[in-house]
């Protein structure tokens, strides 16, 4: 995942479904983190983008990389005013080529069909959840003290810090200078990525990482909990004193900038992120709505309990109920914090990720409910026509995307209760054949 809002501005960016809703970013980052560091990194296809935009056309992407050297050349002026030098300017981009691979994976549409359940699978394992103990242990003191200056939670950085890079054994394999360079240049979303630029020439101009340590994601996210060069700007500390701000290999400005994000986010100290809640079939499930907030006693009244008749430790929090697999699955109760791992990747899979692999690193035991792992969950193509069809009944969905976020769930859960069905929004094979009129 790319940190610190980075999950919403690249849906914009790539289109793909791997790096936000269902927010599978450590998947993808996966996916393009196995080549061998002796294998030729792969050339580009030579083929347009899968968006469709004037900028991503085959020709376009040529003479944007024909035009390269002139591009840079003509951010200079941008790069002075942030008192990136001269020479510093020239030093880092004289050699500079684009690395037009980047344009594959900008506007990647992959058949990405992973559920919520594959995907915490993959993120909170025993391995993920014992190699994050271990470093709990490991950088207890450094944990201790940056829990005491910003109130967050240390299980929740190491979550992240597991989930991002796993623990920091991931974090990509490209110069951000180039790939950033690449990107500003080339490509549909030049302005956004002109801004990332300049971040990293102020980066390296002051020092706080080393050039060949800036090296991360296809799109410049960099460091074991991977942040965006602006981003950095925004929430990097030098929590260690050493005079530079260095989120890649000093734990303690990782951890530190990491918890300063969180921060002034909105993290409450001493309250979780939510609750895993027993949802009844006869609910209302027209609630399960995200600007659906109240307080858990309010939901509790509507008939929403915990697992094992647990107790809700606090009653006056404000949640709001999220059922990802409908009445199938496990509900939950998600309470300010989780808004604020949402502003860090804006994916409600990846925040119950991190939620779920925090609970774990303190000892906390998995979900007691059982996901529907007999649903056969839809391709994108799926997704995109069940979009379409709903379209064609009326709903307002926006633009097609195939990432089934808060508008689809809302249509579909219309669409149901109008078909005489559980409203609950999960969008299944049955639903689409009903679409299709079969």
């Amino acid at each position: 995942m790319i940190a610190m809002k980075r999950c919403a501005q690249l849906v914009g960016l790539v289109g793909a479904v791997a790096l936000c809703a269902p927010a599978f970013a450590q998947l993808a980052q996966n996916a393009t983190s196995t080549v061998s560091p002796s294998a030729p990194p792969p050339e580009w296809s030579g083929e347009a983008g899968a968006s469709g935009h004037p900028l991503m056309t085959a020709e376009a992407i040529r003479a944007a990389a024909g035009n390269f050297r002139q591009c840079l050349e003509g951010l200079w002026p941008q790069a002075q005013k942030r008192h990136v030098t001269r020479a510093t300017y020239d030093a880092l981009t004289r050699d500079l080529t684009p690395d037009l691979r980047i344009m594959d994976l900008l506007d990647n549409q992959p058949e990405f069909t992973k559920s919520f359940w594959d995907y915490l699978d993959v993120l909170v394992n025993e391995d993920r959840i014992a190699r994050g103990r271990e470093m709990l242990a490991q950088h207890r003191a450094t944990f201790d003290a940056v829990e005491k200056a910003y109130g967050v939670d240390r299980h929740i950085l190491a979550a992240i810090w597991g989930v991002e890079s796993n623990y920091g054994t991931l974090g990509g394999e490209r110069p951000v200078l180039r790939s950033t360079a690449t990107l500003a240049c080339v490509g549909r979303r030049q302005p956004y990525f002109r801004e990332e630029f300049l971040s990293t020439l102020e980066i390296l101009q002051r020092g706080d990482v080393k050039p060949e340590r800036l090296i991360g994601s296809w799109a410049g996210a960099f460091g074991p909990t991977q942040f965006m060069p602006t981003t950095f700007k925004r929430f990097a500390v030098d929590f260690d004193g050493d005079g530079r701000r260095d989120v890649v290999d000093s734990v303690a400005d990782v951890m530190a900038s990491t918890a300063n994000n969180l921060k002034r986010d909105g993290w409450v100290t001493g309250a979780s992120w939510g609750y895993e809640v027993v949802v009844p079939a006869n609910f209302d499930f027209m609630l399960a709505d995200r600007a659906q907030n109240h307080t858990v006693a309010e939901w509790a009244r509507l008939g929403i309990t915990r697992p094992n008749n647990q107790r809700f430790p606090r009653t006056d929090e404000q949640a709001y109920l999220l059922i990802p697999a409908g009445v199938q699955g496990p509900g939950f109760l998600m309470l300010q914090n989780f808004r604020v791992i949402m502003k860090y990747n804006p994916a409600e899979a990846y925040a119950l990720a991190i939620g779920h692999l925090a609970d774990r690193l303190r000892g906390g035991e998995a979900f007691a409910q059982a996901w529907p792992r007999y649903e056969r969950v839809l391709s994108r193509s799926e997704r995109l026509e069940l979009q379409q069809l709903l379209a064609q009944h009326g709903y307002d969905l926006g633009e097609p995307d195939g990432q089934l976020g808060r508008k689809t769930r809302s249509a579909i859960r219309d669409y149901q209760a109008k078909n005489g069905q559980i409203p609950d929004g999960f969008a299944t094979v049955a639903i689409l054949e009903k679409l299709r009129g079969r």
